[in-house]
């Protein structure tokens, strides 16, 4: 059998600003600490599971989570990560730090004022329409629509497939819940996550003989939790 690369990608675990719910791309705020419990959780279930390079994203929040589950790995030096800004979650522009609720409002005041529907598309949202709209209710339109997205986000992992491809190793990267669900979503056909990226879940993506496919997606079942805290 030929040899592929296998990517591990976690969410970052919860912030203050996840908990209090304020929009939070290219902003960062601390991990809260359930959020430092669940990288913990996280990080006793892989802890004997050998990577052979960890990426973050270059925000601070996937940083701490990287730290936390790599305090506790056995098998995977801590001094090891590399930060890359490509992995960055969605700019948000001038929303960043916003209540969500704020945002939400916004575009759907947008939807009707267009004549769009405004329960279908809160059903199943198109990202490349949502993040248009984000980027016209911007007043600065800093935030950045699809394609900016996708091309920061394809142009890092043409950096990691150059640089592991037919290696057989395995790739941890700590990111972001709509990098990720976006990320899988444009490389697995057909797949249409219909479920949020939970906090330090994991997904693994295996890229072999030109194709991926995916082996795991929003898995949590790993978590154990503190011996010491029912």
């Amino acid at each position: 059998m030929s040899k592929g690369v296998s990517f591990y990608l976690m969410r970052h675990a919860e912030t203050t600003f996840n908990r209090y719910d304020h929009v939070q791309g290219w902003c960062d705020s601390l991990l809260s600490p359930k959020g430092i419990e669940q990288a913990q959780a996280s990080g006793r279930g892989i802890a004997s599971l050998a990577f052979d390079a960890v990426y973050t994203s270059d925000l601070k929040r996937a940083q701490d989570t990287a730290h936390h589950v790599l305090a506790l790995n056995q098998s995977t030096p801590a001094d090891q990560v590399q930060t890359m800004k490509e992995l960055r979650e969605i700019n948000f522009g001038s929303f960043e730090g916003r209540r969500i609720q704020t945002l939400k409002d916004q575009v759907v005041d947008h939807l009707r004022a267009s004549g769009q529907s405004v329960e279908s598309f809160l059903n199943k949202p198109d990202m490349p329409q949502l993040l248009k709209i984000i980027k016209h209710l911007d007043p600065y339109h800093e935030a950045e629509n699809y394609v900016e997205f996708w091309n920061r986000i394809e142009s890092g992992l043409l950096i990691l497939l150059n640089k592991h491809a037919g290696t057989d190793q395995k790739i941890l990267i700590v990111s972001h819940g709509w990098t990720i669900h976006n990320l899988i979503h444009g490389l697995i056909a057909h797949h249409e996550p219909s479920q949020q990226v939970d906090y330090c879940s994991l997904s693994i993506v295996e890229y072999r003989d030109g194709q991926f496919h995916l082996n795991a997606f929003n898995q949590t079942d790993h978590f154990i939790n503190d011996p010491g805290h029912p």
